[in-house]
């Protein structure tokens, strides 16, 4: 009986051992695709403001 209850207690942890492990990896995954994103929305707005400053420049331009 007593080795029942310690494979059974064993068992149980490593369940939540594994449960850890795999929230774990899935809140690296979360936090890496947030970094991507983070990335190409910080590109986008580059560009774009880029292209504000070579449209700006072009008016000036123009208005000389």
């Amino acid at each position: 009986m007593f080795t029942y209850l310690n494979r059974s207690t064993d068992m149980s942890l490593m369940n939540e051992d594994l449960a850890r492990a795999q929230m774990s990896a899935r809140l690296g995954e979360a936090q890496h695709l947030r970094r991507g994103h983070q990335m190409a929305r910080a590109a986008r707005l580059t560009r774009k403001a880029e292209q504000a400053a070579q449209q700006a420049r072009l008016a000036l331009a123009r208005a000389l």
